[in-house]
């Protein structure tokens, strides 16, 4: 196998950025009615905030887990959900949009740094590799932003 791992690490940036069969994260949150951000359709579970607000948690904990030695895992379910169906203000909103994609930023450093070994367990972790910690962001994220279009959709219609 060669030792330039750089055409996986192309892949890795296209599956956390969105793209081929995924949305796009700026795409998913993209016009999403204010007034929706606390209504949730009719036989979904979630509101579009509380789905948003997942995805910012969820995301925040994989890269906390991938960069910091003194991690603490948090309880599942209650802290990776919001408390509330709506946000408590439209701002709240736009700083959970603006943290995504931070720590989005903060993943694409990590996968594209050649010093970042893919393989490597994660010395405080129990296997992980930061190759199954992006895959694991990715596919989380892909999943919810296709859960916050079809909510959009649902509420818009």
């Amino acid at each position: 196998m060669p030792g330039d791992d750089r055409i996986l690490r192309d892949h890795l940036f296209e599956f956390l950025r969105g793209g081929s069969a995924h949305i796009d994260f700026k795409s998913a949150v993209k016009d999403f009615p204010p007034e929706f951000y606390g209504k949730v359709p009719e036989g979904a579970p979630y509101s579009g905030w509380q789905l948003l607000e997942h995805l910012r948690i969820s995301l925040h904990d994989i890269l906390d887990f991938c960069v910091n030695p003194k991690y603490a895992a948090m309880d599942w379910p209650k802290d990776y959900w919001p408390e509330t169906a709506a946000p408590p203000s439209a701002e709240a909103w736009r700083a959970s949009v603006r943290a995504i994609q931070s720590d989005l930023a903060e993943f694409e450093k990590l996968t594209g740094d050649a010093h970042s070994n893919l393989y490597a367990k994660i010395p405080w972790g129990d296997g992980q590799t930061l190759l199954r910690e992006i895959l694991l962001a990715g596919d989380h994220n892909s999943y919810h932003q296709g859960q916050l279009v079809l909510i959009k959709k649902q509420l818009m219609a």
